[in-house]
């Protein structure tokens, strides 16, 4: 196979030898008649045929090629063939957002009757959608601890289709052994599904660990900038097709527009990764000496209790650090009203640094039970570590820690 980088197109495969930082600028270029040097941004609800002949092969799937931008976009595809080679992915649906991503993935793989073994470290709509909307449709959720393996064989059953897990976990970063939980769903017959919000494939590739489907908001760090709103499901095309043909018909489809920007975002992935990575060490490590401050949750401070294997499933610990103290939600949400530069805000992923108090917002409608259960305590708090000096952040937050 050649190694040539104008071969790389949505249309061609691509070649394995390249670097992933090369795919990450590169993949997916199909340029048009007028040669454009950076990806073109089709704003178009629909496209024109050049006969009738033409419009029934397209709309009966029998000549490749566009239709209408809800299922069929060459910028949307120009983002499925990049974050496929990025994760190592054969192929890649583009969704609306993380969320939409995983009700098109659900809704592909699962039927009434089927159930699902989750992590209950999730991000809150994800138990949200599997505890209540699925519910409604037969599909029954099992929560189990994320990191306790003997958990997840018990919980299966012969009508397990699915195991969803978020690794690192949202917000604890507790750690899946991805590999060791795909080899218990697949024994159960079922598909293993990864949440890879947390590190993006600039940190961690869990098909490589086993894993049968990526799942990605792509909103968070593959825009990395806090612009727009987007999702997408990688696997095998026996998968995403079928993902394909519900997003199709039901529609939660990502717009060309943001598409484009998150294109565009991803060619600056690994960079960004690594920056905030290692800001959010060095504010791991400064928050762990802080008196005021009971622990820290970090996949790459030693302390963490998973942070031999979380160094073998990724590359570096990621950008979220989350922390407790003492006193509850009054202490918490004095220290969250006391910054002046970091974002009070449920998103994550951005170059701007954010804090959030979980128990009361990105969690707050789980029930309180579930919630300690999945070990958030009112004392908890997010911290999502952007692009800003290290220093600053920590003068931000000392305000509040000292009071």
């Amino acid at each position: 196979m050649s190694n040539d980088i104008r071969e790389i197109s949505g249309a061609l495969a691509i070649p394995s030898a390249l670097s992933p930082d090369t795919l990450a600028v590169r993949a997916g270029i199909e340029r048009s008649q007028f040669n454009e040097h950076t990806e073109a941004l089709y704003l178009t609800s629909s496209f024109v045929f050049d006969n009738a002949a033409q419009a029934a092969a397209r709309f009966g799937d029998k000549e490749e090629g566009n239709v209408y931008s809800r299922f069929s976009n060459p910028t949307v595809t120009a983002l499925q063939t990049r974050l496929a080679a990025l994760e190592g992915g054969a192929h890649c649906i583009a969704a609306a957002s993380g969320m939409a991503a995983i009700l098109s993935l659900a809704f592909a793989v699962l039927k009434a009757g089927d159930h699902i073994v989750a992590s209950n470290g999730l991000f809150g709509s994800t138990v949200q959608l599997f505890a209540n909307q699925l519910g409604k449709f037969a599909v029954d959720t099992t929560f189990v601890p994320a990191a306790d393996l003997a958990a997840y064989r018990a919980a299966a059953r012969p009508n397990t289709k699915l195991f969803f897990v978020e690794t690192p976990s949202n917000p604890l970063t507790e750690i899946v052994d991805i590999a060791a939980v795909a080899a218990v769903a697949h024994e159960a017959g079922a598909l293993l599904a990864v949440d890879n919000c947390f590190c993006s494939p600039a940190l961690q590739r869990p098909l490589e660990h086993g894993a049968d489907v990526v799942v990605h908001s792509a909103t968070k760090y593959l825009d990395g900038q806090g612009r727009v709103l987007g999702g997408a499901i990688v696997g095998a095309k026996a998968i995403t097709e079928e993902v394909f043909r519900f997003l199709r018909n039901a529609g939660p489809a990502i717009s060309p527009f943001n598409a484009w920007i998150i294109l565009k975002g991803l060619e600056t992935l690994r960079l960004r990764m690594d920056a905030q990575s290692a800001n959010a060490l060095r504010l791991a490590r400064w928050l762990e000496n802080q008196p005021a401050v009971s622990r820290v949750h970090y996949p790459g401070l030693p302390s963490h209790p998973q942070h031999d294997l979380a160094m073998r499933q990724q590359r570096l610990g990621g950008a979220v650090v989350s922390f407790e103290v003492e006193g509850g939600r009054e202490t918490a949400w004095r220290i969250v009203d006391a910054t002046r530069i970091v974002s009070i805000t449920g998103n994550l992923g951005d170059t701007k640094t954010t804090i959030t108090h979980p128990a009361s917002t990105t969690h707050g409608r789980i029930a309180p039970e579930a919630r300690a259960a999945a070990g958030i305590t009112e004392g908890l708090l997010r911290i999502a570590v952007g692009l800003e000096a290290v220093e600053d952040l920590e003068a931000d937050l000392a305000r509040g820690l000292e009071a």
